[in-house]
């Protein structure tokens, strides 16, 4: 397992898609706040959502010089994304939000934990 990511590309777009989710988070915008909405979330835990975001995306960037934390930060949005992917089959939202939001994420988070911590 490396310490640091390599390569870091993968970790630097994982870190912005985190940072642009926790914007459409601050206020949730339509579609976001009907997948809450669809996965019975709690409308007074919508507000730890952008926090959640914002310090994943520090995670992986001050994962680019802190050994481990990276590979930390990626495997725990991972489990955040399987998290996501189980509340979507509870709720039996088998659409747009399963396989585009959730399963999509779950990919990319195990792609780039694979791809620059593993190999």
């Amino acid at each position: 397992m490396s310490t640091l990511p390599e390569p870091v590309w993968p970790v630097i777009a994982l870190a912005l898609i985190q940072v642009m989710d926790g914007v459409l988070c601050l206020k949730p915008v339509g579609f976001v706040a009907r997948c809450f909405e669809d996965v019975n979330w709690p409308r007074r835990y919508w507000w730890v959502m952008s926090p959640i975001k914002f310090a994943a995306a520090a995670g992986l960037l001050l994962g680019l010089w802190v050994p481990y934390l990276g590979a930390i930060t990626t495997g725990a949005l991972v489990l955040y994304f399987v998290g996501a992917v189980i509340m979507h089959v509870r709720a039996r939202d088998f659409g747009r939000n399963l396989f585009v939001n959730a399963t999509a994420m779950l990919a990319i988070c195990v792609g780039t934990l694979v791809a620059c911590f593993l190999l």
